[in-house]
């Protein structure tokens, strides 16, 4: 049985190495999963232009307890309100994560009180932790030598990125009071200055290219 997992474990792990895909997990709970629609397709373009990857331009959907989600090297949450995983999608995450893939979770603006004990499901002996700005995520591509960029402002306070590592590598990575995806969305969705956006994708591509490289 334990060899059979390892063999399934290693195919998905093998599966994630090689997709050019990634996906917007709709979760459960209430929340607006499918908020900010063309923040990922603008950040994808922005990505295959500039670093080069080659990733399909068509942004796919995913369940957090669907096999499907071992297809994707990269799965974006994001929304505003209730996040809420079974005991069944949490355990599927976990498995997802373990096996190379990576979360990138971006508080919309009112999800964190929801969030933050719905992972408690995904990984309960480990605690969302502040990376530090020499994280290479803050330098994959380009330099970001104060950490999280700031994006929109909100309460006002300050932009913190926050992580789960396992075995050295970041398998999940919250962006909070920063708003990204708010940046990545058309110019004429927030009206932000070409300068904002322009660093919001810039630090997205950061991720993608960790994301995709480690």
């Amino acid at each position: 049985m334990k060899a059979s997992l390892f063999f399934i474990a290693t195919l998905f792990s093998a599966t994630i190495v090689t997709a050019q895909e990634i996906a917007v997990l709709q979760y459960g709970g209430g929340g607006d999963w499918y908020s900010n629609p063309t923040a990922l397709p603008n950040l994808v373009n922005f990505c295959n232009k500039e670093i080069n990857t080659k990733i399909q331009e068509k942004t796919q959907v995913v369940k957090p307890d669907n096999i499907d989600i071992f297809d994707f090297p990269f799965v974006h949450m994001t929304g505003h309100g209730n996040v809420f995983f079974t005991l069944e999608e949490a355990e599927n995450l976990r498995n997802y994560l373990l096996s190379g893939g990576f979360l990138h979770i971006d508080d919309n603006y009112g999800m964190d009180q929801y969030l933050r004990k719905e992972l408690v499901k995904i990984f309960p002996n480990e605690e969302l932790k502040e990376l530090p700005s020499n994280h290479p995520i803050f330098s994959s591509k380009y330099k970001f030598p104060d950490g999280l960029p700031k994006i929109h402002e909100h309460d006002s306070s300050r932009p913190q990125a926050f992580g789960i590592e396992k075995e050295g590598r970041l398998v999940l990575l919250y962006t909070f009071e920063s708003d990204l995806g708010d940046g990545w969305e058309s110019e004429e969705v927030h009206n932000d200055p070409p300068q904002v956006r322009l660093k919001a994708l810039r630090m997205g591509a950061n991720i993608i290219k960790y994301a995709f490289e480690n």
